[in-house]
């Protein structure tokens, strides 16, 4: 099987955000996204912690240690960037006037519930910061993640059984073995990764792959 890094994999969720979005990052993954942005494109990155243009990571010995995102990973401020509270942050996300989100996810079914805050690992306490808030909020829901779990399982599936963040919320799925959108039949395939084939992927998801 052919699998996506992770910056090929940013810079495949990139190329979807169109010019002029205003687009969140969530944790971990997705926040790779902000150093794909195509050429000739504006994108406005926003960050839960008080940020309104978000720019790409500094360069080594260039980093501003007050200058931080959700992920406490060091970035730098885009050309008109603005700072905020927090509070003023999530009326944002809970408002209506972010476009796009890019979470990462457990798990996520067949009919766009995402479950991207709690396992059934009592080892990994439960923290949900502001993912309920960006599903509940945001209209288009990304979701950038490996396609199985460490052990090999899948996490497309036909019901989530991990907590839920969110019902019905995802519009598309980037892993490092495909791309799927959430329709109402189900899951589609928009592509393959180069060099896998439908019925490779199809074996390590828990849904139907509809073409």
């Amino acid at each position: 099987m052919k699998s996506r890094t992770d910056s090929e994999l940013a810079a495949r969720v990139a190329r979807d955000i169109p010019d002029g979005a205003y687009v969140n990052l969530g944790i971990g993954k997705p926040t790779h996204v902000s150093a794909h942005v195509p050429d000739g494109r504006e994108v406005i990155y926003h960050s839960e912690n008080g940020i309104l243009g978000v720019g790409p990571t500094p360069a080594p010995g260039q980093e501003d240690c007050e200058l931080i995102d959700a992920s406490k990973r060091f970035v730098t401020a885009a050309p008109g960037a603005s700072y905020f509270e927090q509070a003023d942050s999530f009326a944002m996300m809970r408002g209506g006037h972010i476009d796009i989100a890019v979470l990462g996810a457990y798990q996520v079914a067949q009919n766009g519930d995402l479950a991207n805050w709690a396992t059934l690992d009592d080892s990994y306490p439960p923290a949900v910061g502001g993912a309920m808030d960006l599903a509940a909020g945001v209209p288009t829901i990304f979701v950038m993640m490996r396609h199985v779990s460490r052990d090999g399982s899948p996490k497309l599936l036909e019901r989530c059984t991990y907590p839920l963040t969110g019902l019905g919320v995802v519009s598309r799925v980037y892993t490092d073995l495909a791309v799927l959108d959430v329709t109402p039949e189900g899951f589609r395939l928009i592509e393959l990764t180069p060099g896998n084939s439908l019925d490779q992927v199809q074996a390590l998801t828990g849904a139907p792959i509809l073409t």
